[in-house]
């Protein structure tokens, strides 16, 4: 992996969680800029079984991701971004306009404040709810859509800033459409959103897409027979994984790489 020589005494770790789209987030950014980091799996489903490291970094609010760089933590997946960029100069994420950068970090929040919370009312809210939330989803997408405006990413040709925060659309939004049934995004109302999430996701093409619908649907399907089909679908994909690791540590050999980290 090529790295700049600064970096190459640094250490830098990462306390995040398989299932965390913002744990992602911050993966992407330092697998795009190349620099080597430790990744700590935390179990966030109950305060007891996070790790003394994760409460002494983040003791506030004690959640996923927290970036420790030489030994110095910084928290919240945007603020980590905007760091990993100005730490690490090499294949930049924010724009150098002013006013292009204001905008990536402004709908990166509109992602997080209007996109997010209804995929998951949509999911597990009232009867009434999820119709409304189902629609709120939509306007956001098409909205995402017109901000697109063509270009193969966000930032136009190269991906930056919303298009790494925007990673719960490109792979995780498309996890959940297939285990709910649940159509937020379709090929009809936002063509190049589509486009745009063949495009980010072949960036992570290491990511074990396959295996994720079956683990979801094994956990999530209240109906016997569909949840035991699920549970055979995910120990094959596992079974595969296993036939790749081959006998190795890592899946890219000595050293933890972006598949490991995937896993």
């Amino acid at each position: 992996m090529a790295v700049q020589n600064t970096a190459m005494a640094e250490e830098v770790k990462l306390f995040g969680a398989w299932g965390s789209p913002y744990s992602r987030r911050v993966e992407m950014a330092l697998e795009l800029k190349g620099v080597p980091f430790e990744y700590i799996e935390e179990n966030v489903s109950d305060d007891k079984l996070k790790s003394p490291s994760l409460l002494k970094y983040n003791p506030i609010h004690k959640k996923v991701p927290v970036l420790q760089h030489n030994g110095k933590p910084i928290l919240e997946s945007q603020i980590i971004l905007e760091y990993i960029d100005e730490t690490w100069k090499s294949n930049p994420i924010l724009l150098q306009d002013p006013h292009e950068r204001a905008m990536a970090r402004f709908w990166a929040k509109f992602i997080e404040e209007k996109c997010m919370p209804p995929v998951w009312k949509a999911l597990l809210g009232s009867r009434d709810e999820r119709g409304k939330a189902m629609e709120e989803v939509r306007e956001c997408l098409k909205t995402l859509e017109s901000v697109l405006n063509g270009k193969n990413f966000f930032g136009g040709e190269t991906i930056g800033l919303l298009d790494i925060a925007a990673n719960f659309i490109a792979f995780w939004l498309r996890v959940i459409q297939e285990v709910s049934g649940l159509e937020f995004l379709t090929a009809e109302e936002c063509p190049l959103l589509i486009k745009w999430c063949d495009r980010a996701n072949a960036i992570a093409e290491h990511l074990p897409v396959e295996c994720m619908p079956a683990l979801w649907k094994a956990g999530w399907i209240p109906a016997e027979n569909e949840r035991e089909k699920a549970v055979e679908e995910a120990c094959e994909c596992l079974k595969t994984l296993d036939s790749a690791l081959n006998g190795r540590r890592f899946f890219e050999k000595d050293t933890v790489g972006f598949v490991d980290m995937s896993a």
